[in-house]
Order: C-alpha cells, then sequence, then structure tokens
C-alpha cells in the first residue's frame, strides 16, 4: 500500500478536533489519540510520509473516518483527456488515474488529491475558483 503525507495526517487531526473537542481543555477523545501519536512519531522522525500498512488500527480507522468526508474525486465534467490530453485540464487528474480512479484506493486517491493541489494547474483550483470569487464580490 501507499504512503499517506503528513499533510493528510494534519487535515485528519483538525477534523477530529472540529468533530470531537477536548472536554476539559487537555484530554484527546480516542480518534484525536490515534492519529496525534502517529503525526508525533512522524515529526520526531522528520518523516514527510508513513507508510499506510504501519498504521495502528485505531489511527487508521480514525483516518478513514475522515477520509470518507473529503471528496471523493477532483472531477468538474470538463475532461480533456477524452480529447487525447495526458493530464486533464479540468481537474488535473493524468489518464492513468482518471481511468482507474474507481479502482484506486484511498490512499492512492489523497497522492493524487495532493499532485493536483501542488501543481495547482487545473481549472477546478484556479479558473473556477476565480469565477467563485467573483460572483461573490
Amino acid at each position: 500500500m501507499a504512503a499517506i503525507h503528513i499533510t493528510d495526517i494534519e487535515e485528519a487531526i483538525n477534523h477530529w478536533r472540529t468533530r470531537a473537542p477536548s472536554v476539559d481543555g487537555y484530554s484527546l477523545g480516542p480518534e484525536l489519540r490515534a492519529l496525534a501519536e502517529v503525526y508525533g512519531c512522524m515529526v520526531y522522525a522528520r518523516a514527510q510520509e508513513v507508510d499506510a500498512a504501519a498504521l495502528p488500527d485505531d489511527a487508521w480507522a480514525a483516518w478513514m473516518a475522515w477520509y470518507d468526508t473529503t471528496p471523493d474525486t477532483p472531477c468538474i465534467a470538463i475532461c480533456s483527456t477524452s480529447q487525447g490530453d495526458a493530464v486533464c485540464k479540468g481537474c488535473g487528474r493524468r489518464f492513468d488515474e482518471v481511468q482507474r480512479w474507481t479502482e484506486m484506493d484511498p490512499v492512492e486517491k489523497r497522492a493524487s488529491w495532493r499532485r493536483i493541489r501542488l501543481e495547482a494547474t487545473a481549472w477546478r483550483f484556479n479558473r473556477y475558483a476565480e469565477r467563485a470569487a467573483e460572483a461573490r464580490a
């Protein structure tokens, strides 16, 4: 199985901090505690990724519960890979990612999402975001 990037661990931690805040200001809920332990080990080791298969069961369950709240696909229904592009201009996925998306596991999908966000070239993250901002103004 692929690796989970530290930014996904952080996002899952923030999800659980909002969803199940500490009742007394210092104790953590079980999901948050499980993810925080993984995060602490990653920071101590200066690791950017952790092998998903190496996650303790409770941390994996907490990460998966967070994952289930995220959008499944970056698709915006403007698929240029069907026109022969190697990378979709709409969502930023590579042709093979578009073809295999339903077969990919959650860790692979999150790795694709991360790459798409880092590249920041897909219309999903620029042109349509600009139009939405203009509409709100």
